[in-house]
């Protein structure tokens, strides 16, 4: 590592940041581009802060001011003028790529396409390690046109299931899906399929399901919504179908199935004397999570936790854990979806802990989590699985991409994750 007397800054090489990556050092690798260039090409494990957004975001993301951070662009001379806004804002470890992404290139080491690289990447090693069954878009059509004893579970966002859908699909978001799935299939000699607008929500929600052990047969749609385009068929619009509400007994059952799930994956159960020592490790970050839907976390919740949804926490962790080698801790109040929740975060890699206490006895805050505000169009990736205005060219390239992620994977050789 070197100091430029002149403004201050020390820098790291790749292989500083590699060295960091491969025994568990805490590091926050973040590309101070524009998200749309981000998607070009960046490290597996960077997390992405454009430098107009770093005054904003920054100490809600990257919460301990001593955090290493490790800035990076692809030349326009961003990385600068980011890490002396860090150290205006009180970041004390605040350090360039020396090189830039060119240098991580020449060193020999990946570049990643699209976002939230890992998690997707991870998805496909699910499936190539536990062969999730899955459906293509034809079979699960004539399954519909012959209205067959399936249910279609949609494990994406409201928002995104609202603006397009699988004909007859259910909203049941990703980490509602061992909790709820039972209540809206009740008969094991019904099919549940679980989709996505492509692949990695799909393969998540279907092995969640595999790994509870609930008796239906489960597939995953293959490609999703993407798959379900390609293949020349009508999506619907504008549709509100969501799960039902679920009775104490179908809590139980489930809540015992994600127990279950989440001690094969090593995941630890915790106390509030043991979140208490956790916080006092001020050395180490630590983010808390309450994994529920937006409208139940509004209702109450634990204070000091934000808002994630389950699935979502899992699909975009590099956005809502971007410092690696953190520590997180998730809740909920029946424990379902924080057990599943945790058992994918453990299998990432991640130290995760289930906050598992009495929530009846504890004072709950109201309303939202205080993140920060929603970006804008500016500078946005134009993801090719969401909406409905996609090029076919685009959404091709995009399933060629995730393919190919397992072989990525395994040529970068800093992820560290397992599948249970």
């Amino acid at each position: 590592m070197t100091t430029d007397t002149l403004d201050r800054i020390q820098t790291s090489t790749p292989q500083d940041i590699r060295h960091a990556l491969l025994i568990g050092s805490e590091i926050a690798l973040i590309d101070v581009r524009e998200e749309h260039e981000f998607a070009q090409g960046h490290p597996l494990f960077a997390a992405q802060i454009p430098l107009r957004r770093v005054d904003e975001e920054a100490r809600w993301r990257i919460p301990r001011l001593d955090t290493p951070i490790v800035v990076y662009d692809n030349g326009e001379g961003l990385a600068h003028k980011a890490a002396v806004r860090l150290e205006a804002l009180g970041y004390t470890d605040v350090r360039e790529l020396e090189g830039g992404l060119t240098a991580w290139r020449d060193a020999g080491y990946e570049l990643f396409e699209d976002v939230n690289s890992y998690s997707k990447a991870f998805g496909e090693l699910v499936e190539h390690r536990r062969h999730t069954p899955s459906l293509p878009a034809e079979e699960v059509q004539a399954l519909i046109r012959e209205k067959a004893d399936i249910r279609i579970l949609d494990a994406r966002r409201y928002d995104e299931y609202n603006t397009m859908s699988i004909p007859t699909g259910t909203s049941v978001p990703g980490a509602e899906l061992v909790l709820r799935a039972q209540t809206i299939a009740p008969d094991p000699d019904t099919t549940i399929i679980v989709n996505c607008a492509g692949r990695t929500r799909s393969i998540i929600g279907a092995q969640s399901l595999v790994n509870a052990g609930i008796p239906n047969k489960v597939y995953a749609l293959r490609n999703g919504t993407i798959g379900w385009t390609l293949a020349g068929q009508d999506l619907e619009t504008g549709q509100t179908r969501a799960a039902p509400e679920v009775d104490d007994a179908a809590t139980e059952e489930a809540r015992a199935h994600a127990r279950d799930v989440a001690y094969r994956a090593g995941v630890k159960r915790i106390g509030w004397d043991e979140l208490e020592a956790l916080k006092a490790q001020t050395a180490r970050t630590l983010y808390l999570y309450d994994v529920r839907q937006p409208r139940e976390y509004e209702s109450g919740h634990l204070p000091g936790f934000r808002n994630a949804q389950g699935g979502q926490l899992v699909q975009e962790t590099d956005h809502n854990a971007p410092v690696r080698g953190a520590r997180i801790v998730v809740t909920d109040p029946t424990g379902v979806r924080a057990d599943m929740t945790a058992s994918w975060l453990a299998q990432l890699g991640w130290e995760v802990y289930v906050l598992d206490v009495d929530w009846s006895a504890a004072q709950l805050e109201r309303g939202p989590d205080g993140a920060p505000s929603p970006r804008g169009p500016e500078g946005r990736y134009k993801r090719p699985y969401e909406g409905t205005d996609n090029k076919a060219a685009a959404m091709q390239a995009y399933l060629d991409w995730e393919y190919g992620l397992v072989a990525q994977l395994e040529r970068d050789g800093t992820h560290g994750f397992y599948v249970i």
